[in-house]
């Protein structure tokens, strides 16, 4: 992506993705958040000011392996104050201007969005959500953080309290991945539960604390499963090295971390070993495609929605074609490119041949960053195959499923078709 940035008459051009401006309360200052690899719509982001006399920047992050994903300034244009995945979590930090110096202000399992000073008073406005319950408005200080609104309780209160833990699992090349595992109401350790792996989408987006209304960890368990969402290789939040591994080794690490993930909540006494499922959507569509042709009777069912079944049409298609060549590694005809080769070789309709679990395919028809035509391709390959499937296809939806009565059906059959083979 290519950055402009108008000052005064001067314009100044730069191979780099730059965003979220904010002026210092003098104006003499201009912080944003800056990636600077072309193409990689995932690279570290880093905070970045410019002295706005000198077109001088200078970059608040270095040497800090997280980054940033929102800031505002304090009053007295000393300290910048910013919310950025990390370990899994979103923390609240602040940075000074002069020294660059990072420090914690709230943590917790939480992630913490929208963070503003409340004038002088030493004290930040923010909301704060989790797997748990959605956003409601908070107030952190150095004497801790206090909650002001309850907006959803009288709906909140009509669920079952579900339970999120942290567990840290060891990969197959001698890490430990950070996963969230979420145990269903009146947990009970002597029973037997069915599981689901989530995978997530991205490829790199966090599973931090999120609450989401589309994939909503809260409401499966009510539903009676256990739920891993690992955070695998390709996902911020553990470090440059942890986010880029992913790109032009989609069918690779992150893959073995799902083995790993599925593995590890098979083993525990109270999951059933047979009745595991895996779901995504986008590149975690991708991923429960790829896993379907590799996972040698780990899941017994299988849900994805807009996902990539192959790579070479996807590579063609998508309206971000800059993205998919970055992260691909290269063009399918470049023969002399052996990271392209390499991930198109390893494309999820290659390995049709080794499926064998029931599977969901869910498309929205006006999604034109993984086109509805691989969900559909994807379908056919099970049918002519003789497996269980079936699809599901919005012709109002995009890559997401926002309308609400959309919702509610997608909801039903997500539902409906892993409690046939889960339950």
């Amino acid at each position: 992506e290519i950055a402009q940035c108008l000052v005064g008459s001067e314009m100044c051009i730069r191979d780099r993705y730059d965003t979220d401006p904010a002026f210092s309360p003098d104006g003499k200052t201009l912080a944003f958040l800056s990636m600077k690899t072309a193409k990689y719509e995932s690279d570290k982001k880093r905070l970045m000011l410019m002295d706005m006399t000198t077109r001088q920047t200078r970059d608040l992050t270095d040497g800090w392996d997280r980054w940033p994903e929102g800031m505002a300034w304090a009053n007295d244009g000393k300290t910048i104050y910013f919310n950025g995945y990390s370990d899994g979590v979103m923390p609240i930090f602040k940075v000074g201007v002069a020294d660059a110096k990072i420090e914690k202000v709230a943590d917790g399992q939480f992630d913490y969005v929208g963070v503003q000073p409340l004038g002088d008073s030493g004290k930040l406005a923010c909301m704060r959500h989790s797997m748990l319950e959605p956003n409601d408005i908070y107030v952190a200080s150095a004497d801790g953080v206090d909650r002001l609104t309850e907006i959803n309780k009288d709906i909140m209160s009509q669920l079952a309290d579900v339970k999120v833990e942290k567990r840290m699992v060891p990969t197959s090349d001698g890490k430990e991945m950070t996963c969230w595992v979420v145990l269903p109401p009146n947990f009970d350790p002597d029973k037997k539960y069915p599981a689901i792996l989530y995978c997530q989408g991205g490829p790199q987006q966090a599973v931090s604390q999120f609450w989401s209304f589309r994939w909503n960890f809260r409401i499966m368990a009510a539903h009676g499963y256990v739920i891993i969402a690992p955070n695998r290789r390709g996902l911020p939040g553990f470090g440059e090295e942890w986010n880029r591994q992913i790109s032009g080794d989609y069918g690779g690490q992150n893959m073995r971390d799902y083995f790993a993930a599925t593995d590890y909540i098979a083993s525990q006494p109270y999951v059933d070993e047979k009745k595991i499922g895996a779901i995504g959507a986008s590149y975690g569509g991708f991923s429960v495609y790829w896993l379907a042709g590799h996972h040698e009777g780990r899941f017994a069912a299988l849900v994805a929605h807009a996902g990539i079944f192959n790579m070479e049409t996807q590579y063609l298609e998508t309206e971000e074609m800059w993205f998919a060549d970055f992260d691909m590694g290269g063009a399918p005809w470049d023969n002399a490119n052996a990271t392209a080769q390499r991930t198109f070789a390893t494309s999820p309709h290659k390995f049709v041949n080794n499926w064998t679990a029931p599977i969901l395919v869910t498309v929205g028809e006006l999604d034109y960053r993984i086109l509805a035509s691989q969900g559909m391709m994807a379908f056919n390959a099970a049918k002519m195959h003789g497996l269980e499937a079936e699809m599901l296809v919005f012709p109002d939806e995009n890559h997401w499923i926002l309308k609400p009565q959309n919702a509610i059906l997608w909801q039903r059959t997500f539902f409906r078709f892993l409690d046939r083979y889960l339950k």
